[in-house]
């Protein structure tokens, strides 16, 4: 489902990737972990086609970083969840609001994105919370919001770029117990995080990044 084929990334004089390769299957959690600044986010955003190899190759489905067309990108991140550290909700909309955002962009019909906006608040929890405005909301509160936002268009794969920096211990756990959850129902997630706590109290496959060189962990 994600590949990785010898993937180098230099920015002018700076190798931020060497030779990276790894897979991805339908289905599986995998932490990518590693030190503050090596390249993790940058991984993640390759995975979206924000960024593209200085040489090598990223598959992601049926999409490849060296033919993909610039009108094609949008059709992949439609498969794809993102869920950010510092929650990127609109603090001017309310949950409800927030969630179904991410179904008019895609342009999905009117007369589903309230159903389907509901049905993504209910599976994170928060269907109660519906009408708050995210200010309103405790840190935990606001990453759930996020990821019923990246999981409202079923994303085959969810990418979860520290989704627990910003929490204190039980609300961060609480978030990879519902990434886990996510999980179990079929979606992919891949989380980038430095946290060794993370990675130990939820034991899956860890790839881990330093000096832009990758590594397997297994199940740690």
């Amino acid at each position: 489902m994600v590949e990785f084929d010898r993937v180098f990334l230099k920015y002018t004089n700076w190798n931020i990737l060497e030779n990276v390769s790894f897979r991805i299957e339908r289905g599986e959690f995998v932490f990518l972990t590693g030190p503050c600044g090596v390249g993790k986010s940058t991984i993640l955003r390759l995975i979206y086609m924000a960024d593209f190899p200085t040489q090598g190759r990223v598959r992601v489905d049926t999409f490849h970083s060296d033919s993909v067309g610039r009108k094609e990108i949008p059709l992949l991140r439609r498969k794809l969840g993102i869920v950010f550290q510092d929650f990127k909700l609109l603090t001017d909309r309310s949950v409800l609001q927030n969630v179904a955002f991410a179904l008019r962009v895609t342009g999905t019909k009117k007369s589903e994105i309230k159903k389907r906006a509901l049905h993504a608040l209910t599976s994170v929890g928060l269907h109660h919370k519906r009408n708050a405005m995210p200010l309103e909301l405790s840190g935990g509160e606001q990453q759930r919001v996020v990821i019923a936002r990246a999981i409202v268009n079923e994303p085959f794969l969810l990418l979860a770029d520290e989704p627990t920096g910003n929490l204190d211990g039980q609300a961060a756990s609480d978030i990879l117990d519902l990434l886990e959850t996510i999980n179990a129902r079929g979606t992919a997630v891949l989380v980038a995080t430095h946290n060794d706590h993370d990675i130990e109290s939820h034991r899956h496959r860890t790839l881990r990044l330093v000096d832009g060189r990758l590594s397997e962990l297994g199940a740690v």
